[in-house]
């Protein structure tokens, strides 16, 4: 590959070369949505920053196995080793089968992804469907030493593995400290030290969902299915690892724990972490109580939102952020994103309407330089914005050409095309909006066409009261006219 791609690895906090361990081959995966209630703007983050990822090591020609789980068992309230099954709970609350409630939600998320033009992952499998994958883990790790059965269920021994490996070294936590208090709580419930995590859970009497097991009727620990299933699709070492930033501890450090105790040797070479979507300050999710379901942006009806947002503004929205960073929502930044979105999408369409000329001012040195920016903001990081801000600079020359004040070459505006097309659509996935928008914004477009012509005919017979009225009135409603050599001119600016 001629691109050298540089990630940033949370694993040694440093950003480094990316060199696949197969050439010309990545195999990726991505944690997915635990499937117990719609997804939210926290979702949207890591779907559409590892969508990017997907797309531009594509574009850079490297075939890619992108596997993305569906959590449909095993997680339970709080994200700990106690409580429900969220899904579970979910069932009993709406008196549904748990499967019902999984299904539902994992086609209301895969209806949410085509909407912000997430591409589907290679492979999607379902913790439920691979509950052999687990407990083969689970044996594993058993015979190597590095857990212990409690009352029919497993638990991973934290100190064991501490003793003999680093438990902490994702999460740069030094644990012996944690381990030392744990073990004054030993003997308060079935783990020998708090910080030990369930590999395998005894179902109580009322626990809906349950398999056999050597051990007991009970279901997976809910970090065992991204080791097991990562393992079975993508082998016992694979490039890159990835999710949000919440899931660095425990559930991360848990899978490096479990691929090491189980195999010897860790599965993973780039672990990547987006950060987090907040609202007033705290993270949303589901928790908290405090998410904005993405349907709810896409119609508008929640009380947080002044009006309903398109599924590709929420897209630009997070693009127009580098994914390690935080992003706070508020209604003013997603106005923001859509003015900045209709902006750069209006570049795209002045670009089919202009001429090129043989002599123009714009020749293929800017054109490749400009392509050489936008390659080095991607190669570094993913930087999407920095991206975007290229893209803009280019917007204002298109727009400069429109109005007769900049010419291009044809070559030039070949490559220019090129280049909105390859990172606007390809690698950042924008795209237009829906086709009855689409329609409606063309119907628009041909009134105010008609318009500029009444007013060209009102102009050329000296009406100059007719011919104000009009360019007044369209700048009531947004549209600035401009009155070039060649004919008026307009754009939107609402």
């Amino acid at each position: 590959m001629t691109q050298k791609l540089f990630i940033y690895n949370t694993l040694s906090r440093t950003k480094e070369l990316f060199k696949p361990l197969h050439e010309g081959r990545v195999g990726m995966y991505v944690c997915g949505p635990t499937v117990y209630g719609d997804a939210h703007l926290g979702h949207a983050r890591p779907a559409i920053t590892f969508d990017v990822l997907f797309r531009y090591l594509q574009h850079l020609g490297y075939k890619v196995r992108y596997v993305r789980n569906i959590t449909d068992v095993g997680h339970l309230e709080h994200d700990a080793d106690e409580g429900e099954d969220k899904i579970a709970k979910k069932a009993r609350l709406e008196q549904l089968e748990p499967m019902e409630v999984a299904q539902h939600y994992t086609n209301r998320f895969h209806d949410a992804m085509t909407a912000l033009n997430v591409l589907p992952p290679s492979i999607e499998p379902h913790a439920s469907g691979h509950i052999i994958e687990q407990e083969q883990l689970v044996k594993e790790i058993l015979n190597n030493g590095y857990a212990y059965e409690s009352n029919g269920s497993i638990y991973f021994d934290v100190e064991k593995y501490n003793k003999d490996h680093h438990y902490g070294i994702l999460s740069h936590r030094n644990l012996d400290d944690v381990i030392n208090h744990s073990r004054e709580l030993a003997g308060v419930d079935e783990k020998r030290n708090q910080v030990d995590f369930a590999l395998w859970k005894r179902a109580e009497p009322q626990h809906i969902m349950r398999w056999p097991s050597p051990w007991s009727n009970g279901f997976p620990g809910w970090h065992c299915e991204c080791t097991a299933m990562g393992r079975k699709y993508l082998g016992q070492q694979f490039d890159i690892h990835g999710g949000g930033m919440d899931l660095v501890f425990p559930h991360h450090e848990c899978e490096i724990a479990q691929a090491v105790a189980s195999q010897g040797h860790p599965m993973v070479t780039y672990w990547m972490h987006n950060n987090m979507i907040t609202i007033n300050g705290q993270k949303m999710g589901k928790s908290l109580n405090n998410f904005i379901t993405l349907q709810e942006f896409f119609t508008g009806n929640h009380s947080e939102l002044d009006e309903a947002y398109s599924p590709m503004t929420i897209r630009f929205f997070i693009l127009q952020a580098h994914y390690r960073s935080t992003v706070d929502f508020s209604n003013d930044a997603l106005k923001a994103s859509r003015k900045g979105l209709l902006r750069l999408m209006e570049g795209v369409k002045n670009l089919e309407r202009i001429g090129a000329t043989p002599n123009g001012h714009i020749k293929t040195d800017f054109t490749r330089e400009l392509s050489e920016k936008c390659y080095e903001a991607m190669n570094d990081d993913l930087n999407s914005p920095i991206v975007i801000s290229h893209l803009f600079d280019a917007c204002r020359l298109i727009n400069q050409i429109v109005d007769k004040q900049e010419s291009i070459t044809p070559d030039a505006l070949e490559e220019l095309k090129t280049i909105f097309r390859t990172f606007a659509f390809d690698v950042l996935g924008l795209k237009a909006e829906a086709e009855g928008s689409n329609k409606r914004e063309e119907a628009f477009s041909q009134a105010v066409d008609l318009l500029l012509e009444i007013r060209s005919q009102a102009k050329a017979n000296k009406d100059w009261a007719t011919s104000d009225k009009i360019r007044n009135e369209l700048a009531q409603f947004g549209f600035e006219v401009k009155d070039t050599k060649d004919g008026a001119t307009w754009n939107l600016n609402k």
